[in-house]
């Protein structure tokens, strides 16, 4: 597949990036459990929400067609993104290479008949001390366009603890001779499309299907520094014997999640 395929119309293939990503800390008191929940309600409400993912389509290169945005009692908010291409760019013009995308600063992509979409889902646990952030994004593009060129902004946006990734590509295409394709790029794992300095952060593991066209890979982060997981506290104020115990909370907690299983 490294040679151009020449299409009869419009690229109908639909291409779908969906991503948990969480933030797992540690708050001591139900005091502190109640201002980590307002914390991030300030900090990922609606509003904010919208200006981050109206950024991500300016720097894209996508012109917003609709914005649906909404907060949610207790806490949580919702925003979805319709958008469209600015310029037409034809197939022989877009990358489609197994590589990384850009970092932040020279991102430049260009979607066509898409939307993207955040919710966020604030959680604490009423007696353990664990507080976890989980924000659900969805990048859904038709066309050339592969939405994995955006990860490596994404990821670089969103540090998280841990990211499980999703990506499909959906329905067909036909060439001028009226052969169908079910897929217009090379891909043998998502992590071949994120940068050298995300993977050397995290552990990771892949499960794909190949002759389904999906592909999964899941991260964890390796940093193990208590100080960066502790909210309202620090490490000062904790004895030895406190420090070994919420560290290995936050580490089964983080394990949990990224295997997908509670364990003993």
């Amino acid at each position: 597949m490294n040679s151009k395929i020449k299409l009869h119309g419009f690229n109908n293939l639909t291409k779908s990036l969906g991503f948990c990503i969480y933030d797992v800390c540690y708050a001591k008191t139900p005091e502190q459990r109640a201002e980590y929940i307002e914390y991030i309600d300030e900090q990922y409400n609606a509003d904010r929400l919208t200006d981050i993912l109206t950024e991500v389509c300016d720097i894209i290169g996508a012109n917003i067609l609709n914005t649906a945005r909404q907060d949610y009692d207790p806490q949580g908010a919702s925003v979805t993104i319709l958008v469209s291409e600015e310029e037409i760019k034809a197939p022989d013009e877009v990358d489609q290479s197994e590589t990384p995308g850009p970092v932040p600063e020279s991102v430049v992509s260009h979607l066509d008949k898409s939307h993207i979409c955040v919710h966020t889902y604030p959680e604490v646990h009423p007696h353990d001390g664990i507080c976890t952030f989980r924000a659900d994004i969805e990048v859904s593009t038709c066309g050339v366009i592969s939405p994995l060129k955006a990860l490596n902004y994404l990821i670089h946006e969103l540090e998280s603890d841990i990211v499980t990734l999703d990506y499909r590509v959906r329905g067909f295409t036909r060439d001028t001779e009226g052969h169908k394709h079910y897929i217009d790029h090379d891909i043998n794992s998502i992590q071949n499309f994120i940068g050298d300095d995300i993977l050397e952060q995290y552990d990771m593991i892949d499960v794909n299907v190949y002759q389904e066209n999906m592909f999964h890979t899941k991260m964890m982060i390796k940093d193990n520094d208590l100080n960066n997981y502790l909210f309202g506290i620090s490490t000062d104020e904790l004895d030895d014997d406190e420090e070994k115990e919420i560290h290995d909370k936050l580490r089964k907690e983080m394990q949990e999640i990224f295997y997908g299983r509670n364990m003993p």
